[in-house]
Order: C-alpha cells, then sequence, then structure tokens
C-alpha cells in the first residue's frame, strides 16, 4: 500500500475556482497526495476587473530544492500556466530532477482559447513551450493551444477528425506522445479528441450542459493527471473528466454562479473518489 504523490506546477489564485486551487482538491479527492509549486500568486485570476499578482519565477528553484533536500519523488508532474521562458526553463530542471521512469508528466499548455492568445504568449515563449512534449506523458491542450504548438493556424471550432488527426500527427513529430485535444464545440455537442502513442484515436462526444465558465480546463486536467498515476487507461479518464466537468457546469448554471467564478465543482467531488 503506497499513496501516489503528484507535484502540480501552476499559477496560485486565490478566489476564482481555477489552477492550484482547483488541482489540490480534485487530486486529493481521487486519493493521490498533491504538492504545489506556484508560478504566480494571484488574489484572482485575470478574468477579473482588478487582481494582485506576484511573479514566482525568481523563487521557483529555491523552492523546489528544499523538497530535492527531503529526497522527495513524485509518481505525477502536472504542469499549468508558466509565464515566462524561464519557467519553462525551470521546469524542464525540475522534471529532470524528479521524474523518474515511471513518473507521469501531464503537460497542459496554458496558452489561449477560441483562437486567440493570452497576453502573456509571445512567440519565444511559444516556442519554448513546445520543448515540453517530448517530456510529456500526455498533453491536454484545447483547439486553440493545439494549433499554437502544432505551428500551424487555428481553423473555426468544429470536430472534423481528419483536421484533428493532422494536428495531432504533427505534435507527435514534436515529441508529443498522448494528446488529448480538449472542449471542441460542434453543434450541440462538447469533443474531446484522443490520440495515443500507438496511432489509435477517438472523438468523444457528449452533449454541451451549460454556458462556459472560468477553470473547466483546470477540472478537466486534474482528473486526468490523477488517473494517470493511478494507472487508468486514458480513454476511460478523458470520458469522466468531461462527464465530471459537464456535471459541474451544468449544477453551477443552475445555482446560478457567475462565470468568472468557475464551477462548483465541489458539491459534486466525491463522485471522483
Amino acid at each position: 500500500m503506497k499513496q501516489k504523490r503528484i507535484a502540480v506546477i501552476n499559477d496560485f489564485s486565490g478566489f476564482g475556482r481555477c489552477s492550484m486551487m482547483v488541482s489540490v482538491p480534485i487530486i486529493s479527492a481521487m486519493k493521490v497526495q498533491c504538492c504545489g509549486m506556484p508560478t504566480a500568486i494571484l488574489s484572482n485570476h485575470t478574468g477579473y476587473p482588478d487582481f494582485f499578482f506576484d511573479d514566482y519565477t525568481d523563487h521557483m528553484r529555491e523552492y523546489y530544492k528544499k523538497w530535492a533536500k527531503l529526497g522527495l519523488h513524485f509518481d505525477g508532474i502536472y504542469t499549468g500556466f508558466l509565464g515566462s521562458v524561464r519557467q519553462v526553463s525551470i521546469v524542464e530542471d525540475f522534471i529532470e530532477e524528479f521524474a523518474g521512469k515511471s513518473t507521469k508528466i501531464i503537460v497542459d499548455p496554458v496558452m489561449g482559447d477560441n483562437g486567440r492568445r493570452y497576453a502573456t504568449i509571445g512567440d519565444n515563449l511559444c516556442r519554448e513551450i513546445r520543448k515540453l512534449l517530448p517530456l510529456s506523458s500526455i498533453i491536454t491542450p484545447n483547439l486553440t493551444e493545439a494549433c499554437l504548438l502544432a505551428g500551424i493556424e487555428y481553423r473555426e471550432p468544429g470536430a472534423d477528425e481528419a483536421e484533428l488527426k493532422a494536428i495531432s500527427q504533427k505534435l507527435q513529430l514534436r515529441g508529443a506522445r498522448n494528446i488529448v485535444i480538449t472542449g471542441i464545440s460542434d453543434g450541440d455537442d462538447i469533443c474531446d479528441f484522443v490520440w495515443q502513442e500507438n496511432g489509435e484515436y477517438e472523438l468523444l462526444r457528449q452533449p454541451c450542459t451549460g454556458s462556459a465558465h472560468a477553470g473547466t480546463g483546470d477540472v478537466f486536467a486534474s482528473v486526468i493527471a490523477a488517473d494517470a498515476v493511478n494507472g487508468v487507461d486514458l480513454t476511460v479518464s478523458v470520458k469522466r473528466a468531461a462527464s465530471f466537468v459537464g456535471k459541474a457546469i451544468a449544477l453551477s448554471d443552475k445555482m446560478e454562479i457567475p462565470a468568472q467564478d468557475g464551477v462548483c465543482f465541489e458539491e459534486i467531488l466525491g463522485e471522483l473518489a
């Protein structure tokens, strides 16, 4: 009996149900120890009109070197928001320091959405984030991020299997192994495209259950990360993550939770235990 352990490298936003504040409860509910290393500290996420922001880049190496002194090891390493070229380099070194042969590396490349890059993602940072692909076990980009990583022009939303397959093949050529392109809108459905390193792929559909909310990508990737270290089949994991997010969205709309406040996953967290 040995409890699994995941290191989560992401920003800490105190309010708004995203990033590390989502990962800690979800991964813990799935019976995996969650250990956080912040890339930035925010009072609330940047979707609000005003927020406190503290860049943690200068402290990250000092922070994880203390973990090294403790002799820690991790069954999984999950990366989220990275705000600078320096942070990508730090993550590369962290993986080299703490990842063993069986460590699952989950890369959620927080780069943009709806065809647009986030303000922090310039060309240099985009190129640097691509360096994480050969180190990854699973990547979980949305369609915008998949196109940025693949170096191709963004296409309008739609679940075209041929195009998704072509994007995945380009990502595989850049070193990615298992790829989940998430949250693809297609009519009344939300789809996830799963590409596995053996070349098998599947387009998974479920009905759209409500409006868009902040932080759902973090919820999704946290489930994938915990399942990965628990040895769950990737397709099974994606179905579980999509179903959980869908239920949380529907309940959040019913409870009239503002979109920027994220989804009330706490209400159904027990389903992941």
